[in-house]
């Protein structure tokens, strides 16, 4: 793999991914005739109102950057261990905002990106394994995501990156002109 495609995480990323999720999730729901917010509220991360049909979505976004060989891991949507509920926290701020549950998640590697968008009732129905797991999961290896693509309720936007010129080792401190 060329140099500039390989992933140094910074001592910020989970920060910043998660925020880069949220705003790909808004820029597409946007880009398709939704009223987006960002939201800061435990459970969901963005309200979406279409106005062609009156359906307002709470969304629980999960976003995640996998280095090579972990680019079938899982992505962790709902944590049921040490107390924790965080099913039940989508909920309660989806009845809060009067909006239907949706799970957004966004993973990339170096080379690309996918955004899948579903239903939490979609979840449910197709895709959770079990209900008495510690953890449920957005599983990422090629069967299940070859089972996406053939959902047409699961939304899918796939990105593709081509870095040029970046190579940020050699980054200049200054240039010429600076002097």
């Amino acid at each position: 793999m060329p140099d500039e495609l390989q992933i140094r995480k910074s001592t910020r990323h989970q920060k910043i991914i998660g925020d880069f999720g949220e705003r790909v999730v808004s820029n597409w729901l946007s880009r398709s005739g939704f009223e987006v917010a960002v939201v800061d509220h435990t459970g969901i991360d963005v309200v979406a109102f279409n106005p062609a049909t009156g359906d307002r979505l709470g969304i629980t976004v999960k976003a995640r950057t996998r280095r090579r060989g972990q680019e079938n891991s899982s992505v962790n949507l709902f944590d049921y261990r040490r107390g924790k509920d965080d099913r039940r926290a989508t909920m309660a701020a989806c009845a809060a905002f009067a909006c239907r549950p949706w799970i957004a998640v966004y993973v990339e590697t170096a080379g690309e990106a996918d955004l899948y968008l579903t239903s939490l009732e979609n979840y449910d129905w197709k895709y959770r394994r079990r209900i008495d797991r510690k953890v449920d999961d957005w599983k990422m290896t090629q069967k299940d995501r070859d089972a996406y693509a053939s959902d047409p309720a699961v939304k899918h936007v796939h990105l593709a990156f081509e870095a040029r010129n970046w190579d940020v080792v050699s980054l200049p401190r200054r240039t010429r002109k600076e002097g």
